[in-house]
């Protein structure tokens, strides 16, 4: 479902100017992206043409081979920070786009023209070229992010809402999206696309680059703007509006700041049986922080079955997908360079008020496929005339406006001065678990160990816990943790459980370290964990 593929081409720096044809000369910001979409919600949803079936049935290397010629890159020849390139539609991405240059001169359309790209056989090019009313799938940025003189591919805008962005010195990794609707719900995800975008020429000091964007989907039509600033971290300042479209279906899950990346497996497997590497994945954790300023690491898993767990939160201050672990050793994989792909963080701005952390685990037996995905969910408001409203009948403001940051970051950013998890192991032996937690970092590190350290541990029931111990690991300079549980062992208890809680059970389990257990303030980040109980 999450499957998203973008071809790797070549960094190129000499390029030549895009032809454009005048569309209107008048300026425009956001507030005409917002009319655009508020006029699209009072309308009846058309699905986007498709574009040509020869297009769409084109391989993965057909389609790679079309390649765009980056001496005809936009704003080559002016000396600009920034220069564009565009991706040919076909293959996954079937939904054209439109896209327009906002300049001094107003808004002027970038049109589609065949010359632009190199393609792998002379039939697709003519083809192509007998074919009226193109556009592209998409568009990517370059920008001198590593080197002053040359320019880095920095960000990209392809397939639906999707667009991912680089940090200095990594790797192309974890997705964002527009917005996500109804993603694991018994009635099924809708995907929102980006239709239109409108890209704002910068000056030729800019450190930054503006674009706007009109979303579409059955049920919502929403404006976005990304300001976007290359560096470490690269930063994307997004502002959106939402448009509830008129006779839409009752949204069950609005996903504001969506993410996407892929876990395959992790620390906590050792290895996998046939594989090489002891790690596959682009992120190993969910960060996040609450009002309270209370900092929480949930590590990724990739079960046999969905897994949906979520995190009630009031106005939440921060959380992201990060890839903590930034040593080689940990995967092994020269090609892939899974130590280099980013992390990225959400922060809010303004109050979010009170809501749901989602985080979604999809069963995948590759690295081929994005299995995971977190977001916020607001909660739907109640009629303050009915308090006991039923929960069928919430549906969400026909118009809502949130703003957010968010950061592209190296592996291994510090986001806060508690101690972190820095990998969790788990063992097995009947019907007994031991979960191995080591934290390291903050006042860890100096603490002497005779300083009362103690360790808080929290299990579901019916888990009983057995025992735990706290030990200093010099490896680290911190401490590991390690405690054993006893998981239901009676079939009928087991389905007992699944029974009342509809579905997979998921046992959560929790520790952290403090100076004291009657202290309030924790040294560390608490580590939150969701073991999916299954029938053996």
């Amino acid at each position: 479902m999450f499957h998203r593929m973008i071809a790797s081409f070549c960094l190129l720096t000499a390029l030549f100017a895009v032809p454009f044809s005048a569309e209107a000369a008048a300026p425009f910001t956001f507030a005409d992206v917002q009319a655009k979409a508020q006029d699209l919600a009072g309308t009846k949803y058309v699905p986007v043409t498709p574009v040509p079936e020869f297009l769409t049935k084109l391989n993965y290397n057909e389609w790679s081979a079309i390649r765009y010629l980056p001496e005809k890159a936009l704003w080559n020849e002016e000396a600009l920070p920034f220069t564009v390139q565009f991706f040919h539609p076909g293959l996954y991405y079937d939904r054209p786009v439109r896209v327009h240059i906002v300049n001094e001169d107003g808004v002027e359309d970038v049109a589609f023209d065949p010359s632009l790209f190199q393609y792998g056989s002379e039939e697709l090019s003519k083809q192509v070229a007998q074919t009226k009313d193109m556009n592209f799938a998409g568009f990517r940025l370059h920008y001198p992010l590593n080197k002053a003189d040359y320019k880095d591919e920095v960000a990209i805008f392809l397939g639906a809402s999707y667009f991912r962005a680089l940090a200095a010195d990594t790797r192309y990794g974890i997705y964002s999206r527009g917005l996500a609707l109804d993603t694991a719900t018994a009635q099924g995800e809708e995907f929102p696309y980006f239709k239109e975008f409108w890209i704002v020429k910068p000056a030729a000091d800019a450190k930054d680059i503006t674009i706007y964007a009109l979303m579409d989907s059955e049920s919502m039509a929403g404006a976005y703007r990304f300001i976007i600033t290359p560096g470490s971290p690269t930063v994307m300042d997004v502002k959106c509006a939402l448009f509830t479209r008129n006779g839409a279906k009752n949204i069950q899950k609005i996903g504001l700041a969506p993410l996407t990346s892929m876990f395959f497996y992790g620390e906590e497997k050792n290895g996998r049986p046939g594989d090489y590497r002891p790690e596959v994945h682009n992120s190993d954790g969910l960060l996040f922080v609450n009002g309270d300023k209370h900092w929480f690491w949930s590590p990724l898993a990739n079960f046999k079955r969905l897994s949906v767990n979520t995190f009630p939160l009031q106005n939440p201050r921060g959380f992201g997908l990060l890839q903590r672990d930034s040593d080689f050793k940990s995967y092994q994989d020269i090609e892939a360079g899974y130590e280099r792909r980013p992390s990225l963080w959400v922060e809010p701005e303004g109050d979010w008020g009170p809501g749901t952390l989602n985080l979604v685990e999809i069963p995948t037996e590759d690295e081929m496929h994005d299995n995971i995905v977190a977001f916020w969910t607001p909660d739907k408001p109640r009629d303050k005339n009915r308090p006991d409203q039923p929960e069928a009948e919430l549906r969400y403001p026909d118009t809502q406006m949130y703003s957010w940051k968010l950061y592209w970051m190296q592996p291994q950013t510090q986001q806060h001065d508690r101690g972190q998890v820095t990998s969790t192991r788990i063992s097995r032996n009947g019907d007994t678990m031991t979960f191995h937690v080591d934290f390291a970092g903050g006042e860890l590190a100096t603490l002497p160990e005779d300083t009362g350290l103690a360790s808080i541990v929290e299990t579901p029931e019916p888990i009983p816990l057995l025992e735990k111990k706290l030990l200093r690991n010099p490896a680290t300079g911190g401490w590991r943790l390690t405690f054993t549980v006893r998981l239901p062992k009676e079939e009928g208890v087991i389905q007992s459980l699944m029974a009342a809680r509809k579905g997979p059970v998921m046992l959560r389990f929790r520790a952290l370290l403090k100076k004291g257990e009657n202290l309030p303030d924790p040294l560390t980040e608490t580590w939150v964990y969701d073991w999916q109980l299954q029938q053996q």
